[in-house]
């Protein structure tokens, strides 16, 4: 039997919100083992000048506890 932990990440992107989503899950993957998935709860961009210059998300990553 396996126990999961979910943990919340937030990630940005100047590019776009996958970029965002790539980069929150590589970075989640060096600090924890076995990351099976990840829900992205919300996503939300920064505004200078009326032009979008920044992608956020904020993402639930579970893991897989070992034994």
């Amino acid at each position: 039997m396996s126990v999961a932990r979910v943990t919340e990440v937030t990630a940005s992107s100047k590019k776009s919100f996958e970029d965002a989503i790539r980069k929150g899950v590589k970075r989640a993957g060096k600090t924890l083992d076995n990351v099976k998935s990840a829900w992205v709860q919300e996503q939300s961009v920064v505004i200078d000048n009326d032009e979008v210059v920044e992608f956020r998300v904020n993402m639930k990553v579970t893991f897989i506890l070992k034994d």
